[in-house]
């Protein structure tokens, strides 16, 4: 009998000490809970500590550099370009290029013919370095719009510049009076080449053609409007004193006298006007003289 109650003494004992490790819900819960405030609390700290970390970088990094007015005005003004200085050597190059090109005279430029079609066209029998066309009046090219012509832009004349005067020699003797094209489909195909070398001619002379033509047009537009002006201040001044003339009739007729009126007027104070006169001395002449020599005396 003593027995069985140490072992049943045995067996509570372990109940008991079973019962306390067994947590119990109520201890969950206050756990979890713990632990979750333990860890909101270890992430504002964590916050906390960036925004810090945050404030102090930006405290410690310079404020960038404002713009100053002189600044602006460095960055509005144009840069200004490097000025190339040409060498003696290059210039003397130059001018011998020059002395070598050659130019050639068109007298007729076909229709739907521009300086490009014409650079293209020559530039098959050698290099061409300028061409210059002249177009014709715009009087013209109205006119031909109104008859009901093309409004395309057209040429009459044109110079055409090659590298070397060989070349531009020879273009000119054998291209003249022949065929633009042999293409028969082509607009140029019936139009013929109206080409002369101008033997010493050279691409300044043209330029200073064509300044002198400039000033001579200038010259003749500067004249033409001093008429214009003359010509609208004669007619104002006339047209002033027509309202005078104007202003006084009407001046008149409000008096109650007309134009004709008034030149009768006139008329018959011109006829009652008198001169006065002395009358003659009548008496003889010897009386006279005697009168005249004792006055004398």
């Amino acid at each position: 009998m003593p027995k069985r109650r140490d072992l049943s003494s045995d067996e509570s004992s372990s109940c008991e000490s079973a019962s306390n490790d067994i947590p119990s819900d109520h201890e969950d819960d206050a756990d979890v809970d713990s632990h979750q405030s333990s860890s909101d609390d270890s992430d504002d700290e964590k916050q906390d500590e960036r925004r810090s970390a945050a404030a102090d970088k930006s405290s410690s990094e310079p404020d960038p550099p404002r713009p100053t007015p002189s600044d602006d005005r460095r960055t509005d003004e144009p840069k200004k370009k490097k000025i190339r200085k040409l060498k003696l050597d290059a210039t003397q190059d130059f001018n011998q290029k020059l002395q070598r090109r050659g130019i050639v005279y068109l007298s007729r430029i076909p229709p739907r013919m521009g300086p490009s079609k014409i650079k293209s066209l020559l530039g098959e029998f050698g290099a061409v370095t300028r061409v210059y066309l002249a177009e014709e009046d715009k009087t013209v090219r109205k006119k031909r719009r109104k008859a009901g012509g093309s409004g395309f832009k057209r040429y009459t004349e044109g110079w055409v510049e090659f590298e070397n005067k060989k070349t531009a020699k020879s273009v000119g003797e054998t291209l003249n009076m022949t065929r633009v094209t042999n293409h028969k489909r082509s607009v140029h195909y019936d139009d013929l080449w109206n080409i002369k070398y101008l033997k010493g001619f050279k691409w300044s002379h043209l330029t200073e053609k064509v300044a002198y033509e400039r000033r001579v047009r200038e010259q003749k537009l500067r004249v033409e409007m001093m008429e214009v002006r003359r010509e609208n201040a004669s007619y104002i001044a006339q047209v002033e004193a027509g309202k005078k003339l104007d202003y006084i009739e009407e001046r008149r007729k409000r008096k109650g006298l007309g134009v004709g009126a008034n030149d009768e007027d006139d008329g018959d104070k011109s006829k009652k006007r008198k001169i006065r006169q002395k009358k003659p001395f009548e008496g003889d002449g010897s009386a006279t003289k005697s009168a005249i020599l004792g006055s004398l005396v």
